[in-house]
């Protein structure tokens, strides 16, 4: 397996070469490549004519990572995200694609460094600023439940809580990180916020926004908000599963207005 060495971690990634525009994917929260996949989230399956490159954010999926809260903060997930696109595409813009974390990483990194994206699609903006703080909570109460009773009554948790409509036939998955680092991964969350939202109007580049309804984890108001705020913003609302299949197609097309 491939990995790629950052501070206190080793990132697992693949690399698709077709010739074309940069693109590198990310996933969310507990998730992977793999898990993105059966959750439909995976926009970059089927993209043809890119230099696609995938990885695992550390501690996730086939990644190394270490029990420290502060490593899965979203601004230390940027660093390993720019030192990657550093390696791979160095001086070059790359469009970047990502879930829920993955959007939230995308946009510390293009704050710290504007010229790095010419594009992004962001799915599934998280809770952010004003509901933000209730969300931290449960992270914080996941981390500790987990501690005192073990993996399996986060699961259950999870199993029985309401899914968003758009998500309906999915099959049941867990958590892609390894349990002794699941609460720490959880406490990072906890204290990752987006950037402030003066930084983010900054964003200038095109930007597709991609949310679904009834999620309170992925509220409709964080992806408005950043609408109203970047200069170069759509904004594309699932209801459905078939909603959903449509995104890699949203994908492929923003890609494509970046290579005209």
């Amino acid at each position: 397996m491939h990995r790629f060495s950052v501070p206190d971690a080793e990132l697992a990634w693949a690399f698709s070469d077709e010739s074309g525009h940069a693109v590198v994917q990310l996933h969310g929260l507990t998730s992977s490549r793999s898990r993105d996949r059966v959750l439909d989230l995976d926009l970059g399956r089927g993209l043809s004519d890119t230099r696609l490159l995938r990885y695992d954010a550390r501690g996730h999926g086939h990644s190394s990572g270490r029990g420290v809260p502060e490593d899965y903060r979203w601004s230390t997930l940027a660093d390993d995200l720019l030192r990657l696109l550093d390696f791979w595409f160095p001086d070059e813009p790359v469009h970047g694609v990502g879930p829920s974390m993955g959007a939230g990483t995308l946009l510390h990194a293009a704050v710290r460094d504007p010229g790095r994206f010419d594009g992004l699609t962001l799915l599934l903006p998280p809770t952010a600023w004003e509901t933000r703080a209730a969300r931290a909570d449960d992270y914080r109460e996941m981390a500790d439940a987990i501690e005192a009773q073990g993996v399996e009554p986060f699961l259950e948790l999870d199993r029985s809580a309401p899914k968003p409509p758009a998500t309906v036939g999915h099959p049941d998955t867990v958590p892609h990180v390894r349990p002794e680092l699941l609460p720490s991964v959880l406490r990072g969350a906890s204290l990752s916020d987006l950037p402030a939202p003066e930084e983010i109007a900054r964003i200038d580049v095109p930007t597709t926004v991609l949310a679904w309804v009834e999620d309170p984890a992925h509220p409709l108001s964080t992806a408005e908000a950043l609408v109203d705020l970047m200069p170069h913003a759509t904004l594309q609302v699932a209801h459905t599963p078939d909603d959903v299949r449509r995104w890699p197609g949203v994908l492929a097309d923003d890609i494509a207005h970046r290579t005209r």
